[in-house]
């Protein structure tokens, strides 16, 4: 039960960016403290927040979730999570995903990743090197993008149409806290700027929106 002490607000749209040139779908989302990094299917790009243009393009299967630990990426391509050197576009590693491709979202917390699953409304905590699936968080709606921020676990929602954000608690998977999206604005993925700001990707609009807390 979500219970009382739920809080619920509309989204502040505060920014978009995009359509990108070349971009027909804007997948997972993260933020390495300087660029946007966004999942555009045969690619990671980023872009400067400030300018909103596109500095860095890699060449690597980005079908879904993108994270970042500090020092690397991870993205997951269809069945499995490579990590990725962004400085030179190498892929260093790969492990099976969970959901063997109906993956979603991804982000980085602690020294694990989280991973969002679509279809069966989960989160999945797992070990970065192996794969293995530490715990799992059930939702009742679509998930798609998972971030962490300032200890808050985030993740969104789309379904029918309609898309929020939502604070859960790990623990539990209770919702705390809810954020409208505006109809037709969907997200796929989803990062915080660590500044109570949110970068939400828009599927087919081929757009990253930046969101704040509205009234």
């Amino acid at each position: 039960m979500e219970g009382e002490s739920m809080t619920r607000s509309a989204a502040n749209i505060v920014r978009e960016y995009g359509p990108f040139p070349g971009v027909e779908q804007v997948g997972g989302v993260t933020f390495d403290g300087q660029r946007v990094w966004f999942a555009a299917g045969d690619r990671l790009n980023a872009f400067d927040p400030e300018s909103g243009e596109i500095e860095r393009s890699i060449e690597v299967p980005a079908h879904a979730g993108t994270a970042f630990d500090g020092q690397h990426l991870f993205q997951i391509a269809e069945d499995r999570i490579q990590k990725i050197d962004p400085a030179t576009g190498d892929v260093l590693a790969a492990i099976p995903a969970p959901g063997g491709g109906s993956d979603s979202g991804l982000a980085w917390a602690e020294g694990t990743l989280w991973v969002g699953q679509y279809r069966d409304r989960k989160i999945h905590q797992i070990d970065p090197e192996t794969g293995k699936v530490l715990r799992t968080i059930d939702s009742n709606r679509h998930v798609t993008g998972v971030t962490w921020t300032n200890g808050e676990l985030w993740h969104a929602t789309w379904e029918n149409d309609e898309s929020e954000l939502r604070h859960i608690d790990p623990a539990t998977g209770k919702v705390l806290e809810r954020i409208d999206m505006p109809a037709g604005a969907g997200i796929s993925g989803l990062e915080s700027d660590g500044n109570g700001c949110f970068f939400c990707g828009g599927g087919r609009s081929g757009k990253v929106r930046a969101v704040r807390r509205g009234g």
